[in-house]
């Protein structure tokens, strides 16, 4: 079966894992997934990302990352645009998820941006995910 939206997958499989407290997670992998979730792991919602060689794919093997009573650091993690609804935000319509308590990711014409990161260079872009 064909996977149309690798980003919607890739966020759906680190939730259900996070839900069934696996420690890990690990999903095929792409130039845009792996820099998805170096953004994360950078942010702080994820431990750990490493690349396995497989043999016709790389894959991600992501380490999930829990406080200290084993509740997931994040508790929304949601797709925001989507293949049937592209969701665009200008540089002056960037504001702070929640107060800067979230991390929207923005694919930009620099590449893959935090909301933070992406006020800061003055870039607008596709936003690709809100987590919380």
């Amino acid at each position: 079966m064909a996977i149309h939206d690798v980003i919607g997958d890739f966020l759906t499989r680190i939730r259900n894992a996070s839900k069934a407290r696996l420690d890990s997670v690990e999903i095929k992998s792409s130039k845009l997934l792996q820099s998805l979730a170096e953004l994360l792991r950078d942010e702080g919602y994820i431990s750990s990302v490493k690349a396995i060689k497989d043999q016709p794919q790389l894959i991600l093997k992501i380490t999930l990352k829990y406080d200290a009573g084993h509740k997931s650091v994040f508790r929304i993690m949601r797709r925001v645009s989507k293949p049937s609804r592209r969701v665009y935000v200008d540089a002056d319509e960037i504001k702070p998820l929640l107060g800067g308590i979230g991390t929207r990711i923005i694919s930009t014409s620099q590449g893959l941006l935090t909301d933070r990161q992406a006020r800061r260079a003055h870039v607008g872009g596709e936003i690709l995910c809100e987590v919380w």
